[in-house]
Order: C-alpha cells, then structure tokens, then sequence
C-alpha cells in the first residue's frame, strides 16, 4: 500500500488579494513562479538568516496552503499575522485532519504533487485530511531516500540555514526575487560558496542507533544522526569534515556502528577531498 496518513501535520489557508505579494517578499519560495498543483519547500527565516519555520506551500483557487508540523501552525499563524500590518491578507488554521501522501503507482492526479520528492526522482503527492490507513514507517523510509528533512527529527529550528537542508536545491529557495526576511545572509553564503553543513545518507550493515546520535570521524564529530529507519538514516553533516576523513581513509561511526556517508546523488554535490581553512 503505497500511502500513509500524517496525523501530526496541520494547514493554514492564506487567502486576499495582496496573499501572493505577501508571501513572495516574506518567505523562501519563489511564489511568483509556484506553478499548480505542486507543493515546494519553503521556510521563514530569522533576521540572521536560519530557519525559524518550516513547510510546503501550493496554490488553492486564489490563495495559498501552507502545510507543516501541528506543533508549529498556531505560532506560524502568530508570526505571520506579525508581518500583515496593513496587507489585505487572510490568515485561517485550518481543520486538524492531518494529510495523506500517496507515492509510486497511488500519486495520481487531481492531488498536489511533492516537487521536494519529485527532485530525488519519487512520484509522490499530497491530500490534505484521511483517505484511508498506511504505514507512517513505509513513507519514512521513502523520505530518508529522498533526502527529505523536517524540523524536530532530522535539526533544530533556529539551527540550521536553507543551505544545510537543501532548500537550494529542491526549488525552496529562490535567489531571482527580491528581498525576504533572512535574504542577505543566504545569498552571501550563496555567492561566496560557504555552505559547508548538508543533508547525507547514512548506511550501515547494522541497524542504526537512535536520531541525536553522534557522527565521529576519528573521535570528532561530523554530523548527527537525523530520522532512523533501520540501516539508512539522513544526517545532516559538515562536508568539509566528511570529506577529509573519506580522503584520509579514517573510519565514520555512528556510535560504535561503522557506517557510510553519502550526498544525495540528485543534488549535483560532493564531498570536498580535502578542507582547507576549515572552520570549527
């Protein structure tokens, strides 16, 4: 059975004429570009550019749904009614009814299609409330392959930047638009190249340990493990450091379980085979 209910993910409509200029200047995602029928990555970042909230967003007739963690919407509500001032927005919280996501042979049409999973090459799409009963275990497998990271499991909001979670690649970051809250910081990283945290694939031969276990290389930490299904986890690691000890044939452990790090092939990254100037 290709599908699974999401009971622990909430939506927010925001609709009215200015919703579209709102968001464009506010927020990550190019929404100005945001086709039909396609959910894409976003997030709100702090003045310093790390993530403060994350989640999907897609069209809905003449306004917007934004899709993320149950835990977050009421603050994201709170936050975003902050920036309204005077904008003809609307902001609603929408029914608690979770999501449904469907995948390979069950994606279909008619729902909102995934651009995160599509750029990792996996058909999946999104219904807002319950169509019927899965496996929450099978869709976090397909995420890990996807190299698909949320807040609370795989980082820390206010911890990372859009870099480290790949928003610069999946389509969730837009460096053509005009100034969003956070915008100098990332394109600075952008231009001067100085991203260095990024989401990996870890696999073991073993089961993994649990999520918040370290990632040594030569008793230093690299990274953390993030979402666990089994022997593959995500992690978000510093690629500087990963990539000496893969150049200097020092072994990567997770815990005391030898495993291997790679960068999701789709993103078009790899590991630097040596780190000069590296910074702490």
């Amino acid at each position: 059975m290709n599908k699974a209910y999401l009971p622990t993910r909430s939506l927010i409509r925001i609709s009215g004429k200015d919703a579209q200029d709102f968001l464009h200047s506010l927020i990550t995602t190019d929404i100005e570009g945001l086709p039909e029928n396609e959910a894409r990555p976003g997030a709100l970042l702090t003045p310093q550019g790390k993530i403060l909230f994350d989640f999907l967003i897609w069209r809905d007739g003449d306004g917007f749904v934004v899709e993320t963690d149950a835990g977050l919407r009421d603050a994201l509500v709170k936050r975003l009614t902050m920036y309204k001032l005077r904008a003809a927005v609307d902001l609603t919280a929408l029914p608690d009814d979770g999501v449904t996501v469907f995948w390979d042979d069950e994606a279909g049409q008619g729902r909102i299609a995934d651009g995160g999973f599509a750029k990792a090459g996996i058909a999946l799409s999104r219904t807002p409330g319950q169509h019927g009963d899965g496996p929450a275990e099978a869709y976090q497998a397909l995420r890990i392959e996807a190299g698909v990271v949320v807040s609370g499991e795989d980082y820390a909001l206010q911890d990372a930047f859009p870099h480290d979670i790949l928003l610069d690649k999946n389509g969730g970051l837009s460096f053509r638009k005009g100034c969003y809250v956070g915008q100098e910081v990332v394109s600075r990283m952008q231009h001067r190249g100085t991203a260095r945290r990024r989401v990996a694939h870890v696999t073991a031969d073993v089961a993994l340990p649990a999520a918040g276990t370290d990632i040594l290389a030569g008793g230093k930490p690299v990274g953390t493990l993030g979402s666990v299904s089994g022997t593959h986890a995500l992690a978000i690691v510093r690629i500087d450091r990963v990539g000496d000890a893969i150049a200097n044939g020092v072994p990567l452990l997770a815990g005391d379980v030898p495993v291997t790090i790679d960068l999701p092939e789709w993103t078009g990254l790899s590991f630097p085979a040596e780190a000069e100037g590296a910074e702490s």
